[in-house]
Parts: structure tokens; sequence; C-alpha cells
């Protein structure tokens, strides 16, 4: 099978929507000209409802696209998006195509605006981290006519292309590799769910490996906010204070497990004997602690490459039909120091 080939939204698909001329839509759309707030209102919720961003490139460029490829993520503070910014460069690097960043602060409605503007430059593609977005972020992928590759996630349905990781099955697995080395009394501290979609499957995944060994999660915290060290220390301390029976802490990022680490190592508690810690993304600046860390890479530098290659592909005069745009990529787990190992014999 053959998928048709992409055709973005024109004007006239928002008149046939509203009812209103070509004329009318382009008055709303681009604020000119005297229209009913009635008519407005109703040429912009279907301009909405359909995806239809203008074109921002005017004259001889109206009918080209610009050899940018919109890159729109959560975070810039956040380690774990400048690794994946690097892959992406890294295959882009030779070639026309140049990336452009956006940030959403994980807000939905905020994607939505970034978004809104960055394919208004009609760019050549689309690198969007996530599967969950809002109906008018969907619509506006769907219906943008270019290459679009989510990236991070595999748990879910994608617009089009992505590449990541399923983050169900890494907190399955951790949960597994916890239970094996014998540890039962079991907290857990991370983001707020509403804001981290992934944290938030690797947390249902991980409350799943436990449960099928009959073992429930004894404390949780969250917070919102940056992954900072500082945060893992504070919020490693009040958890043991009210819970100081656990024997395994396991956080959502490196960074507050970290922060959990140095603590643990402050207060002299035995590690990995009397609590065992783990985190989540391997990142490479916290290689120097006084122990490893225990964690899981998420695979984040070839997750950009992968999703630079789809789009790269997609945009030659011939893409390679058989190029891969569905790619689960498997993490490693890395025991570090922090997760006990059984002795054999």
């Amino acid at each position: 099978m053959t998928t048709p080939p992409k055709r973005p939204l024109t004007l006239r698909d928002v008149s046939d929507a509203c009812g209103v001329s070509e004329m009318t839509v382009s008055r709303v759309l681009r604020k000119r000209g005297d229209v009913s707030e009635a008519t407005r209102n109703r040429v912009l919720a279907a301009a909405k409802a359909l995806g239809y961003v203008p074109n921002q490139i005017a004259g001889s460029l109206a009918s080209q696209r610009v050899n940018l490829v919109a890159v729109v993520i959560p975070s810039l503070g956040n380690m774990v998006f400048p690794e994946v910014l690097n892959g992406i460069n890294q295959v882009l690097e030779d070639t026309p195509l140049q990336p452009v960043v956006g940030v959403t602060d994980y807000l939905p409605e905020k994607e939505e605006r970034v978004l809104y503007e960055m394919l208004s430059w009609r760019p050549s593609g689309v690198i969007i981290a996530g599967l969950e977005h809002s109906d008018a972020t969907r619509a506006m992928l769907r219906n943008a006519g270019i290459p679009v590759v989510e990236i991070m996630d595999t748990d879910g349905k994608p617009v089009d292309a992505m590449v990541g990781i399923s983050h169900r099955r890494a907190g399955r697995e951790m949960a597994q590799a916890i239970l094996r080395e014998g540890y039962e009394r079991i907290g857990f501290m991370g983001t707020k769910m509403p804001l981290d979609h992934r944290a938030r499957k690797r947390f249902e995944g991980f409350t799943e490996g436990l449960a099928k060994a009959g073992v429930e999660i004894e404390d949780r915290a969250f917070y919102s906010g940056g992954s900072a060290l500082a945060k893992g220390r504070e919020m490693t301390q009040e958890m043991l204070e009210r819970s100081p029976d656990l024997d395994f802490l396991y956080y959502s990022n490196d960074m507050i497990g970290a922060g959990g680490l140095l603590h643990l190592i402050d207060q002299g508690i035995d590690i990995p004997g009397q609590i065992g810690l783990a985190g989540f993304n391997n990142v490479e600046l916290l290689q120097g602690l006084p122990r490893q860390l225990a964690t899981m890479d998420a695979c984040r530098n070839e997750i950009g490459q992968a999703a630079a290659r789809i789009i790269l592909n997609q945009t030659q005069p011939e893409p390679d039909p058989e190029m891969q745009t569905q790619i689960t990529l498997t993490p490693t787990l890395s025991l570090g120091d922090t997760l006990r190992r059984r002795r054999q014999g």
C-alpha cells in the first residue's frame, strides 16, 4: 500500500468548513477588514478544529517550504533534551535542513501557541516531544502536510511517525530488578503526573510490576518545578522521617535521585544494604558522584538521530519507502552501586 502525499490545508478548506468565502476567511485570519463577531468566531472555530495555520511566507515564496525543522520540546532546563537536540543536529548538520527549537514548559496551551507560530513559517518537518497533545495541536500536526515525528515515547498512537522507548516497560523492568534484589518496602518520588506523561507511564509500569509480586508502594511524593539536587535531598529527608522502615527509594529522574543519594551519604546510611535507590535517564553529569546511581538509559541521543533521519528521508525527492517510521528503542538498566546485587553461591 502507498500512502497519499501530504497536502497542507488551504483557505478553501476553512471556507468549505464554515460556509463563508475564502476572502472572508482571509480577512479574519489576517485580522484585516470588517467582519461580524459571529462570522469571525465561526471562522476561527473552523480553523482551529481543522488545524489550519496561515502561511507567513509572502509573495513568490508562498508555495514553498523553508529548510527548517521545527523541534518542540518541553524544557531546556531538563538535561534530557539537550542530548536529544544534539542527536538531531548530528544528523542534520551536513544537510540543508536546520533545526529550530520551541519550548512548551509542559503546558498544552503553550504547545499549541508554539506549534502554531512555527508552522506558520512552513517548515519542512516537525519533531515534537510526547504523544499526548490537545485536540488543536493534533489537528495542526495531522494537517500540516509535512513529516511529523513524535519522540521520547511509544506508549500510544502517533499522528505520523514516532521514535522513543516504552516508559511503561521501563517502569516494569525497574520494579522487577528491585524485587530480584530482595527489597520490599518501597517509596517513590517524582514529578506531578499531569505535567509529565512519560513519568506517569513509568510510574504506572512500576506499580504494575510490583503488584504482580504482591508488593505496593508504601510512600510517595510528587513535586513540580525543575529536577534539582536540593529537591531530592529535601524530599528524601521528609519521606524517611515519615516512613523510616523503607528499604528502597525509586526516583522518576536521576537529578532528584542524586540529591537523595547525597542526603543518605551525609546521614551515614548503608547504601545499598540498608536502603537501595535508583533513578532514570542515566545523566552523564552524575557519573562523578561518590557512588554510581542505579538508573536506566532513555536512549536520548539515539532518539534524536532516528527522528532526524526520518525527517531527512521524507523530505527527499524520492524517499526510501523501506525506512522504518515507528521505532521503539530498548533502554539499558545499570545497577550502579545503589541497587544491591545478590551474592552467588
